[in-house]
């Protein structure tokens, strides 16, 4: 059924954290989100053939989007050592809010009444989260600012990601703007990696390939793929707003997994996100 492969493309997706904290057991964010782009890049090569040439001022606008999608891994993974899942995941979902106020930006207009008071609640959100009690359980205790705001440099990066392709990569096709963003993102991580000396997890450590490994494939590779494959039963608004299932779902994962709490503060924050992130996607599908 069409919702049954919605819901388990929100479910696979959700758990990309839960496989990241796993995968964080053996080794640095940077080398983990390096081993994670190569994956995909390989399976995003393999399912399109082979790659064209393309003119340089296009190639290096997706070369540039391609390092803004390796930051946005290598600061939202990253987070994951110093904040819970939850926190993590939700704070990343923010993006539709910083896009539509550099669209504003941009074109050099006033935001709509609705658009200013979701950017406003969603303000309130982020701080209500950044200085809520850190009632969480994370590998790195004690950094749980840290952690918030390397997730929301995650947001901020895969919105760059967005703004940067939607520019760059008109009239290529999904699955070759893919495969070139992954590679560049994989070229530049691991160009990271070596500079921070950030190896990849011993092969020993099943738990932390089996992470790596999950996040390429069930995450990526299985998840996005059913997400876009909706589309044709669902229109794109409803595929947009389903999205805020993530966060929920990575919660409740790592509730169940790793006894993860929240303080009442916390939960109230990332309960007035939701809503204006959802209020964001909601208006800009109509």
């Amino acid at each position: 059924m069409p919702a049954l492969r919605l819901l388990a493309a929100q479910l696979a997706i959700g758990a990309a954290a839960i496989f990241a904290r796993y995968a964080l057991l053996g080794a640095g964010p940077v080398a983990v989100s390096a081993l994670r782009l190569a994956i995909a890049a390989v399976i995003a090569l393999a399912v399109i053939g082979s790659l064209e040439r393309l003119p340089p001022k296009r190639e290096t606008g997706l070369a540039i989007a391609g390092i803004a999608l390796a930051l946005h891994f290598a600061a939202w993974i990253g987070s994951l050592a110093y904040t819970s899942v939850a926190l993590s995941t939700l704070l990343v979902t923010t993006t539709p809010i910083w896009t539509e106020s550099y669209d504003a930006i941009r074109v050099r207009r006033l935001p709509s009444r609705g658009f200013a008071a979701s950017l406003a609640l969603a303000l309130v959100g982020v701080a209500l989260v950044a200085f809520a009690r850190p009632a969480v359980q994370a590998p790195v205790a004690g950094h749980v600012p840290l952690g918030n705001a390397l997730a929301l440099l995650g947001s901020f990066a895969i919105g760059a990601y967005l703004l940067i392709v939607r520019a760059a990569g008109a009239g290529i096709g999904t699955r070759r703007i893919v495969a070139r963003t992954y590679g560049w993102a994989a070229v530049a991580l691991v160009i990271a990696t070596l500079a921070v000396h950030q190896g990849p997890p011993p092969f020993a450590n099943g738990a932390a390939w089996a992470g790596i490994v999950a996040m390429a494939f069930v995450s990526q590779a299985i998840g996005h793929t059913a997400l876009n494959a909706a589309l044709r039963d669902f229109s794109p608004s409803i595929v947009a707003l389903t999205t805020l299932l993530e966060p929920v779902v990575a919660a409740a994962l790592a509730a169940a997994i790793f006894h993860e709490t929240l303080s009442w503060q916390a939960a109230i924050g990332g309960g007035a996100i939701l809503v204006a992130v959802g209020s964001t996607l909601r208006r800009h599908s109509l």
